[in-house]
C-alpha cells in the first residue's frame, strides 16, 4: 500500500515536470535558491531534478506538497495546482502559515518578469563595469543570479537595482519600495501588498487611478494586421477528419477578411508542429504586425493536440514559443490561439457526428496521458477552445465542427458591430451550447482562457463578410 503511494505520487510529479518548459524550470530553480545549496540547482535539467532535490532537503513529500503548491503558484501555473489538489485560492489561504519563499525572492522574481528583453541589454551595458567579461546573460534571472555571486545585490542591498531602474525604467522602482516596505514594517506576507498577478508591462502599473479609466484596447490600425496560422490536421493512419477542410476554408476567408495574412499547413505530425511554432517564433515581420493567431484543427486529449503521426503535442509547449522573453517582437502584442480538437474520450461517436479524438481502447486508455490544458502565465494570451477539459467536441463530416462554425459565423456577425473578442467568444459559447448531435443527447461546451490586458477589437472590413459571398452558413 505505501510503496502504491509512493508510486502515484512520483507519477504526479513526473506529470507535473511534463508540463513545465524551459522557462518555468529556470524560474524554479532561481526561487529555490535560498531553499537549495547552489552546486546543486547548478546541475538542474528538468523540474524533476529540482523536485528530487526538494525531496532530498524534506521540503517535498507525499504528506506535505504545499512548497511544490506555492512554488507553481508563483510561477503562475495555477493550472496544475489540481494536480497536488490544490486551487490558486487555497494556495493564498495558506501562504502565510506556510510559505517559503522569501519577499526578497519573490520581489526579484516579480522584477525579472517584468525585464524585456531590450531591457535587459541596456542593464547589461550599464553594469558592464561590474560584470565579469565574456560572461553569457541570456535572462533576467541570470543577471540576478550573477550579480547575488558577486555580493552586488543582497536581501539587505537593493541599491544596485535602484540605480539601474532610475534610468532604465523608473516604473520598477514601485516593486522594489514595496519588498523595502514590507520589509522595514515586517509584513506578514509580501504577496499581500504586491499585484498577485502583475501583468502590466513597463509605464503600466496598476493603481486606483488607472482601474477608474475605460479598459483601453490593443493597438490594431497599424498597415499590416498580423499572421494567422491554420494547422490542418485531416488524414491520420486509420481514419479521416471529414468536414475538416471546411473549417479550414472558413477560417482562411473570415481571417483574411479581418485583414490577417493567413498561411495554411495541412497534415503536419507532432515534430513538424512544433517545428512550424520554432520558425513562426524566429519570423522578423512579428515586430510590424498587431498580432497573432494560430488555429489547430485535430485530434486531441487533454491539454494536447494529434499531429498526424499520433504523438502528442502538448498546447502549452505550443504556445511558449511565443512568449514576450521568446518572440519579442510581439510582446505587448495579443497572441490568440484557437484549438478544435477534443480533451477527453468519454462520448462515443454517432452517425455522421464524429469526435475530434481516436476511439478509446485498452492500450490507449492504459497510455493515456492527462495534460493540464493551460496558456503560458503572462499577458496578452488568449486561448480559445472547443471544449473544456475531459470531454470530446463534435465535427459534423460535411457542415465542419460546431466550435469553428459558430466562430466563423459569430466573428462575421459581431466584429462589423464592433464588439471585443471576450463578447464574441460569450456568443459562441452560447451557440455551440445550444446545439445537439442527432441523437439530441450529446452537448458541447467550449472554454476560453486569458491573459489578455486590454480589448482585442478588430477593425471593422470595408467588404462584406465572406458569408454574404461564398454562402458558407
Amino acid at each position: 500500500m505505501e510503496n502504491d503511494i509512493s508510486l502515484k505520487f512520483r507519477q504526479q510529479l513526473f506529470l507535473i515536470s511534463e508540463n513545465l518548459v524551459t522557462e518555468d524550470v529556470a524560474a524554479l530553480k532561481f526561487l529555490c535558491t535560498d531553499l537549495l545549496h547552489l552546486s546543486k540547482l547548478e546541475g538542474v535539467k528538468s523540474a524533476a531534478d529540482i523536485f528530487k532535490l526538494l525531496m532530498a532537503q524534506e521540503y517535498l513529500n507525499v504528506e506535505d506538497t504545499f512548497i511544490l503548491a506555492e512554488l507553481l503558484y508563483r510561477i503562475k501555473c495555477h493550472s496544475l495546482l489540481e494536480k497536488l489538489g490544490y486551487t490558486k485560492e487555497k494556495v493564498q489561504e495558506r501562504l502565510s502559515e506556510k510559505g517559503r519563499i522569501s519577499p526578497y525572492r519573490q520581489m526579484l522574481y516579480e522584477l525579472s518578469e517584468n525585464i524585456t528583453s531590450a531591457m535587459l541589454k541596456e542593464i547589461t551595458f550599464l553594469l558592464r563595469d561590474h560584470l565579469p567579461k565574456r560572461c553569457m546573460i541570456l535572462s533576467a534571472l541570470d543577471l540576478l543570479t550573477l550579480l547575488e555571486k558577486q555580493s552586488l545585490l543582497t536581501k539587505d542591498n537593493v541599491k544596485i537595482l535602484e540605480d539601474v531602474f532610475m534610468t532604465i525604467s523608473p516604473d520598477l522602482l514601485e516593486t522594489i519600495d514595496l519588498y523595502k516596505k514590507g520589509k522595514d514594517n515586517k509584513a506578514a506576507n509580501f504577496t499581500q501588498g504586491f499585484p498577485e498577478v502583475n501583468l502590466e508591462l513597463r509605464g503600466e502599473f496598476s493603481n486606483v487611478e488607472n482601474e477608474s479609466k475605460p479598459m483601453k484596447s490593443y493597438k490594431m490600425d497599424g498597415p499590416h494586421r498580423g499572421f494567422c496560422l491554420i494547422i490542418n490536421n485531416v488524414n491520420f493512419n486509420s481514419s479521416q477528419r471529414k468536414g475538416s477542410c471546411k473549417d479550414a476554408e472558413q477560417l482562411e476567408r473570415v481571417f483574411t477578411w479581418l485583414g490577417m495574412d493567413v498561411r495554411t499547413y495541412t497534415d503536419l505530425t507532432s515534430g513538424e508542429i512544433i517545428n512550424l511554432m520554432e520558425t513562426w517564433q524566429r519570423v522578423p515581420d512579428h515586430k510590424d504586425r498587431n498580432c497573432f493567431i494560430c488555429c489547430i484543427l485535430s485530434h486531441g486529449k487533454s491539454g494536447a493536440i494529434y499531429g498526424t503521426d499520433k504523438k502528442l503535442v502538448s498546447i502549452r509547449v505550443l504556445t511558449s514559443h511565443f512568449t514576450a522573453k521568446q518572440c519579442p517582437q510581439l510582446a505587448a502584442k495579443p497572441k490568440l490561439f484557437f484549438i478544435q480538437a477534443c480533451q477527453g474520450d468519454k462520448i462515443q461517436c454517432p452517425v455522421y457526428v464524429v469526435t475530434d479524438g481516436p476511439t478509446p481502447d485498452a492500450s490507449s486508455m492504459q497510455e493515456r496521458v492527462f495534460l493540464s490544458e493551460s496558456i503560458p502565465e503572462e499577458a496578452d494570451f488568449l486561448l480559445g477552445m472547443a471544449t473544456v477539459d475531459g470531454y470530446v467536441s463534435f465535427r459534423h463530416k460535411e457542415e465542419g465542427s460546431w466550435y469553428i462554425q459558430a466562430l466563423c459565423s459569430k466573428l462575421q456577425l459581431l466584429v462589423p458591430r464592433g464588439e471585443d473578442i471576450l463578447s464574441i467568444l460569450t456568443e459562441v459559447n452560447e451557440d455551440v451550447a445550444r446545439r445537439d448531435s442527432p441523437s439530441g443527447t450529446k452537448k458541447q461546451m467550449p472554454q476560453p482562457a486569458y491573459t489578455l490586458r486590454r480589448k482585442f477589437i478588430f477593425p471593422i472590413p470595408m467588404a462584406p463578410p465572406p458569408s454574404e459571398l461564398y454562402q458558407c452558413f
